[in-house]
Order: C-alpha cells, then structure tokens, then sequence
C-alpha cells in the first residue's frame, strides 16, 4: 500500500497559486471582471445622483471635458493596482508622469511629424526614464529590501530633481501632432479613451489569461509559497515596478498632449487618487489578486467626483476629503474581513447572555 506524497511545507497549493478577485466562483467567461459590480453601480448611482443634484456635472461639454483627464487616472491606476498586487506601494507616481511630460516636450519641441525622428527620440527618452526608474525601484524593493515607501519616495525626489534639470521649472508647448492626438475624437469621443480602454484589456490579458500573469498574482498572494515552490518572487515584484513606471510615463505623455503646455509638476494631483481607485476598486493592500478592471472604473467614479464636487463651486480642499473618505471606505469594505467580524460578534453576545435556569 502506497501512501500519498504529503506537500512540502510552504510550497503552494492550488488554491495558493489560484487567486480570485471575486472571493467566490466567477461566472466563466467573466472571470476578468472580478468584483467590479460593486463600483460599477456605484458610479452608474454617482451620475444620477450628480444629473439630480447638479445637471452640469452630466451635461456633454461637462462629459467630454472629463473623459480624457479620467482616461489618463485609468492608465495611472493600472500601474499603481500592479504595484499594489505584490504588496508594495508607490510614491513616484507625481514624478513619473511629471518627467514624462517635461521629457515628450523638451525632446520634441517645435517638431510635427508622428513619425518624426525627434518625436520618436522623445518617446525612447521618456520610457528609458520610466524603465531606469522601475528598475531601481524594484531593485531596491526586492533585492535590497527597503520599503516600497522609503524606496519609491525617494526616486520620487530624483525624479523631480532630474526634472528640474532638464526644464528648469519653465513649460514648453509639446509637438502639435502628439496635442492633435490627445485631443483628438473619433466617433465623437475623446481617443484618449480608446486607448485607456486598450491599455485596461492589454493589462487583463497579460495578467489574468497568461501563466506569467498567474505566476504574478500567486507570488502576490504568498511570495513564500512561491519562493517554496522554486518560483523567484524577485523577478515578478521588479516586473510590477517596471510595468507600472511605463504605465505612469505613457499617462504622463498622454497628459502633456491633452495640455499642450504642460506644467513641470503636472503629476502632483494623481498619486492620491491612484491609490484611492486601487483601493475602492477592491485590490488587497496586503498584495495577491487584484482587480484590474475594477481600479480602471473607480478611476472614472473619482474623476467623475471630482467633477461633480468642482460643480457645486466646493474648494479643493473638499475634494481631498472626498478622497480620503473613498480611501478608508475602500479599505473598510475590502480589508476587514466581516464574516470573521460577525462571527465574534455573535459569538461574544452569546457568552454575554447569562445562562438560563432549567426548571425542575
């Protein structure tokens, strides 16, 4: 009689290494979805309430004046969900998109071709930036061990400083195609939103329908296991912080565009509302599966909020409250585990209760 190999300790089970967003069983086909029911009401509820309250907030110009700003947050937010995924944080969000735009238009200025060689020696500038920042990041992160707080703030401040070396704190005006591009419409929607859409589906895809992207979110979910498992963690975390300064440089560029003029610290108004759309859209701050599609429609909810709160003539300060609230709603909803949370409580009401007599 053969007794059945025990698993090695540590090493992950298929439950370890098959993470769900949702928490339960995804309708198949519908998997990538995850949990995005919860936001995506409450965006669809946060535009009625605002054409209630604040018709202009809905109004088309209103609309068309919003989506590419929300397009951009959606690019942001997909690179800070990645980070998030493997457990870390990032706090060069400001200076990444910042640099981008400083990089598109200085390495590009007065040039109008899209298939300029300036254009294109721009571009290769500003992603060399991105992926050189990643890198350390990563690096620092995962092989150096330093908190993904200490480490990403600090190439934050080198970001700005290399930022301030190349354009001196002065804006210039960036190559009319990339504007023409980033202001452009087809089928009388923004293109920006065509490529959020794009990049969002490109991002699933790679993360959630390829063994990379499963690996990815199993050493999210316990880098030890995985480690166990003859999986080297390091590799995934330096891949999150790469992929994610990308995402963050091709928003900055898209940001530069959309400006025209973009101002050398055009990134310090999307490092708050990043973190904000990962958290309410569900992924765990603790690292694993994350929910790719669901940060993409929170980054629409705060957009959208933010929108409506400038409508109602409120002051920026209110919009900071609005998004720390949506923070610590975000993390109360999905953090705390409410089963576990309901079980004690009924379990301490009922030692509470006193014993009742039994009659003779």
């Amino acid at each position: 009689m053969t007794r059945a190999p025990r698993r090695a300790s540590g090493s992950p089970s298929q439950e370890d290494v098959k993470p769900s967003a949702a928490g339960g069983r995804a309708w198949p086909g519908l998997s990538w979805l995850g949990s995005s029911g919860g936001i995506l009401a409450a965006t669809v509820l946060l535009f009625a309430i605002g054409g209630l309250v604040e018709p202009q907030s809905v109004s088309s110009g209103a609309l068309s004046g919003m989506i590419p700003f929300a397009a951009v947050l959606v690019i942001v937010a997909l690179g800070q969900t990645l980070v998030v995924q493997q457990g870390g944080i990032d706090l060069s969000v400001p200076g990444m998109v910042s640099i981008a735009g400083v990089t598109i238009s200085y390495f590009a200025h007065g040039e109008g071709g899209p298939m300029s060689s300036t254009l294109g020696r721009a571009f290769a500038v500003s992603f060399a930036v991105a992926i050189g920042a990643g890198l350390i990041n990563g690096l620092l992160v995962s092989r150096a061990k330093v908190a993904p707080i200490v480490a990403t703030i600090g190439m934050n401040a080198l970001l700005y400083g290399l930022n301030v070396k190349i354009s001196g704190g002065t804006p210039v005006a960036v190559s009319d195609s990339l504007s023409d591009f980033a202001n452009g419409r087809l089928l009388g929607i923004s293109t920006l939103a065509y490529v959020a859409v794009a990049v969002t589906i490109a991002v699933i895809v790679v993360v959630k329908r390829t063994s990379f992207g499963r690996t990815f979110e199993a050493v999210g979910a316990n880098a030890r296991a995985a480690r166990a498992a003859g999986v080297v963690a390091r590799r995934y975390q330096l891949a999150a912080y790469t992929a994610a300064t990308c995402l963050y440089c091709l928003a900055g560029i898209l940001l530069a565009g959309l400006m025209k003029l973009p101002s050398a610290f055009q990134g310090d108004s999307y490092l708050m509302p990043s973190i904000a759309a990962v958290v309410i859209g569900g992924t765990s701050l603790f690292g694993g599966s994350g929910n790719l599609a669901a940060s993409a429609v929170a980054a629409l909810f705060l957009t959208q909020l933010q929108q409506l709160v400038l409508t109602t003539g409120s002051s920026v300060g209110v919009q900071f409250l609005f998004q720390g609230a949506a923070i610590i709603v975000g993390v109360g909803v999905y953090s705390v585990n409410w089963k576990a949370l309901g079980a004690g409580i009924q379990t301490f009401g009922g030692r509470a209760s006193p014993p009742q007599r039994q009659s003779a």
